[in-house]
């Protein structure tokens, strides 16, 4: 069983992955810079790979979240 204070670590990670990963595939999709996408519109490279890292991230943070989640649950009913 995850204490307490590990549990609430798990579930802010998870809250402060959403709120990071969300802004940041946002602000990709945005891109003006010309790194994001080609001047045709077109998305790069640059871009695939970061939403990818982005989708992977966002993915394991809410692994991660529902962990804490599931600890802090645990710890009322004990």
């Amino acid at each position: 069983m995850l204490s307490r204070p590990v549990s609430w670590f798990l579930l802010a990670f998870g809250v402060w992955s959403w709120f990071v990963w969300i802004t940041f595939v946002k602000n990709l999709w945005k891109d003006s810079s010309g790194l994001a996408f080609d001047d045709a519109g077109d998305p790069t490279g640059y871009f695939w790979i970061h939403l990818l890292l982005a989708i992977t991230s966002f993915l394991l943070g809410s692994a991660i979240g529902l962990i804490g989640i599931r600890g802090l649950r645990a710890s009322r009913r004990n």
